[in-house]
Formats: structure tokens, C-alpha cells, sequence
């Protein structure tokens, strides 16, 4: 079972190494696509021998299958540049190499590190992702944001987790959040869909509520807590700009990252 490990990159430098670190004799090769990094990503991906290519963004699910037919083997791990494979999950990795597997990928919990502790509730975990897989059975499809794995034939599920550093503080975080809302609220444009009272009143309030009580983030402590918060007001500020693009009558160009 050869493994070729794919990432997608811009401006990665300060979080890429540590990835390109725990794919090291795991994977039988490492494919980077970058977007025309400006800082020094391509170099520090060089220095790990990964195969780099470089392409104008266009979107996350076209990106990612752009680097997949770059792949030499049949079977691609696909990593985020701020994720890392667990030693618990190189370990099964390692087991099923020895054999080639009767499934067509394998499902992987994504455990976030926020704030200072690990994430196990306010609905980031175990936040299960198909990120191994045959090249030749799956597809990524989606625009704009939340790309998802369209895949042919059986999964399984592996129990190690990749770590996941999304955000490195509170800033980042409200960073992250005002683009996805411009790529959010453009794919509700797209959609024909319109902003309700009850969208900007009380959705943000429900989702509160439901991050916090329902998905248990009060055992998370004060990240749980700044979690559930900026869930809230991240539905709050897509469906306001949902409504100034419909107030301006034009749609907002997508970031590249």
C-alpha cells in the first residue's frame, strides 16, 4: 500500500513544517500545490523533498483535485497544512500498510487544539473526515467553503486522531470568520437565498445555545465557552452580509485563503 500524502498551501511557512514532519516515513511521497505563496512556503517544502507545484487559486474542492492528479500512488492522505498526523494514527497507518486494504478510504477524527487545551466537545470532535483513500474511487466536490470527499465504496473508520491547530488565538479565529462569512454569504447570493429577521435575531443565539448545552462545550471550560460565542456570530455576520450584497445588488469576489 503506497501512500502519497497531499497538501494545498498559501502562505503557509509558520504552520507547514510540523505537517511535512509527521509524514515523514509514512508516505511514500509528498505532493505540495501552493497558490503563489509569497513567504517561504515552497522553499520549506522543498527542503522536506516534497513535489511542488504551483497553480492560481480557484477554489478549495478544484484545488485539492488538482493535487490529487499529481499523485503517483493509488492511495492519497490529504493533510491541511495547520494538521498533523497523530502518533496513534501513524501507528494504524502503519498496521493496514501491510496489506492492501478491502475498502475504498478510511475516515479520520480531526481533534482541535484551542486555547491552550484539546477540543473534545462544542461540536469540533470527533468531526470525522474521509482523508485516506484510493485516488481512483473519490472526488472532491463543493464550492466556496466546506469542500466534502464524494467517494465510491465502502469507508472505514480508523480511531487515531489528526491533531488540528486551526487557529492559533482568539484574533486568528475572528480572521478565519470574517472570510468564511464573505464566502458563506456569496454562496447563499448564488443561491437565491435572502436574510430573515429571525437569521440576525435569533439563529446566532440557537447556535449558541446548541454549541454550548447540546454539543456539550461547557466541558471544554472558557474555550468551550469563546467557541460557542463565535459560532453564534458567525451566522450572525454571514446573513449581514448576506443582506448588504443583497442591499448592493453585487456579489463579493472569494478570497484565496
Amino acid at each position: 500500500m503506497d501512500i502519497s500524502a497531499v497538501i494545498i498551501t498559501y502562505n503557509e511557512e509558520k504552520r507547514l513544517e510540523p505537517a511535512l514532519k509527521s509524514l515523514e516515513g509514512l508516505v511514500s511521497e509528498v505532493v505540495v500545490v501552493d497558490s503563489f505563496s509569497t513567504d517561504d512556503t515552497v522553499k520549506l517544502a522543498k527542503k522536506y523533498n516534497s513535489r511542488v507545484f504551483q497553480r492560481k487559486w480557484t477554489d478549495y474542492a478544484d484545488q485539492k483535485n488538482y493535487a490529487n492528479t499529481h499523485a503517483s500512488f493509488p492511495w492519497i492522505l490529504s493533510l491541511d497544512a495547520d494538521e498533523r498526523v497523530s502518533p496513534e494514527l501513524r501507528e494504524e497507518i502503519l498496521e493496514i500498510k501491510k496489506e492492501e486494504p478491502d475498502c475504498s478510504g478510511f475516515s479520520i477524527p480531526r481533534l482541535v487544539f484551542y486555547l491552550g487545551r484539546w477540543i473534545r466537545h462544542s461540536g469540533w470532535y470527533p468531526d470525522r473526515k474521509i482523508r485516506l483513500f484510493r485516488k481512483d474511487k473519490a472526488r472532491w466536490e463543493g464550492e466556496y467553503v466546506h469542500e466534502a470527499l464524494m467517494i465510491e465504496g465502502n469507508v472505514k473508520k480508523l480511531k487515531g486522531p489528526i491533531h488540528h491547530f486551526t487557529y492559533r488565538n482568539i484574533s486568528e479565529h475572528l480572521d478565519r470568520i470574517n472570510m468564511f462569512s464573505d464566502l458563506g454569504a456569496q454562496k447563499l447570493y448564488t443561491k437565491g437565498k435572502k436574510c430573515r429577521w429571525y437569521h440576525l435575531a435569533l439563529l446566532p443565539f440557537f447556535r449558541f445555545v446548541k454549541s454550548l448545552f447540546w454539543r456539550a462545550g461547557f466541558l471544554d471550560g472558557y474555550a468551550g465557552f469563546i467557541i460557542s460565542v463565535l459560532h453564534g456570530y458567525a451566522i450572525f455576520l454571514r446573513y449581514a452580509k448576506l443582506r448588504e450584497i443583497w442591499k448592493k445588488g453585487e456579489r463579493i469576489e472569494p478570497f484565496p485563503y
